[in-house]
């Protein structure tokens, strides 16, 4: 009797991976207006940029564009059959690029290469770190970023390769910040916008509590992760997942990036275009069940050359779950160990209106 052949997928494990590796993602995804209507379901975005087709157009887009956040996560999306279907933990961001703007009607595809390895103490699971890089119809770059990720081992005995961690930048360059061509400031509404503050009303040093919180559902969660077609099990599977480590599955780390984006609307909510991700990190888990907060610091302001109608605000946004943030929570023990309320860090950059 003829061996029947195992035609479902395992997933890569931790030996499967080598430095300079490239991995085609499968399942190109186009983008509807469902899918940004359901995302703004989720998550209650207010940017005015996301939801006026007519406020776009004003400015100098063709029509409103697919929220960078949730362009963010679809190509993330792609990538998890491949590079963490079998990690119990996506650990940091750097490098992360927005490039041309999504819109509805675009088809989004991912492709990554391997950058670094390691092998962690315990035998049992190895980092990784990724360049992934999406695409639209036009080949045009629409995001580009690097990620690492925990992926647990097959085979506990398995050599440890040689290890290669990556050299990563702190901070996306301004020459690499993509505007549209078309920007014209001039014709913004911040009537519609819901705020009258610009660039030059912030300062460095300056930290924002956005005063808002959002409990995730069991429904909120579980959706959000099959609307970015992310199938890692830790996510969806109860099942599987009563065994894990909370004992119970775990909130995707991009939805709690989405919600911490979403809520600090109220105190940025001219900040309509996100340049980059600089660096970023999951700092704890979330489940079902908690509350998320948000606050922000200025980082750092810069002018652009080529627009002086817009500026670039570096922002650091803490998410943090079950506290409020009027003390702005982050470290605890000085600046050594987080809060243990503390479950997101994210430095980025975005654009916003300035003076003329």
């Amino acid at each position: 009797m003829n061996k029947i052949e195992n035609k479902t997928n395992p997933g890569n494990f931790f030996e499967d991976f080598s430095v300079g590796q490239e991995l085609i993602h499968s399942t190109p995804r186009t983008i509807t207006a469902g899918d940004v209507s359901l995302f703004i379901g989720l998550l209650g975005s207010r940017f005015v940029l996301h939801s006026s087709n007519e406020f776009a157009k004003k400015i100098g887009y063709k029509s409103s564009p697919v929220d960078d956040i949730l362009t963010f996560n679809m190509v993330f999306g792609k990538t998890v059959p491949d590079i963490s279907l079998n990690s119990p933990a996506n650990l940091g961001y750097a490098s992360c690029k927005f490039g041309v703007p999504v819109y509805v009607g675009d088809t989004i595809k991912t492709i990554s290469k391997v950058l670094g390895v390691k092998e962690n103490s315990n035998k049992k699971t190895g980092i990784v770190w990724v360049n992934s890089i999406g695409k639209n119809q036009k080949n045009e770059v629409v995001l580009d970023y690097v990620r690492w990720v925990m992926v647990n081992k097959k085979d506990k005995s398995s050599l440890a390769p040689k290890i290669v961690i990556p050299d990563l930048k702190t901070e996306v360059d301004n020459s690499e910040f993509y505007i549209p061509k078309d920007l014209n400031i001039s014709n913004y509404n911040f009537d519609e916008s819901g705020s009258i503050y610009i660039w030059d009303d912030y300062k460095v040093g300056e930290k924002i509590d956005h005063v808002d919180g959002m409990t995730i559902e069991e429904s909120d969660h579980m959706t959000a992760t099959r609307l970015y077609q992310n199938t890692a099990k830790v996510h969806f599977n109860e099942h599987t997942e009563k065994d894990g480590r909370l004992g119970r599955r775990i909130v995707y780390g991009g939805h709690i990036i989405s919600l911490v984006r979403m809520l600090s609307f109220n105190g940025l909510n001219n900040a309509f275009r996100i340049l980059a991700i600089n660096g970023g990190k999951h700092i704890a888990p979330t489940v079902a069940g908690d509350t998320i907060y948000a606050w922000t610091e200025i980082l750092d302001k810069k002018e652009l050359s080529n627009n002086p109608g817009v500026g670039v605000l570096r922002l650091k946004t803490i998410g943090v779950k079950n506290h409020l943030c009027k003390e702005f929570p982050l470290y605890k023990n000085g600046d050594v160990e987080y809060n243990s309320n503390v479950v997101l860090e994210i430095d980025y950059s975005v654009l916003i209106p300035k003076k003329l």
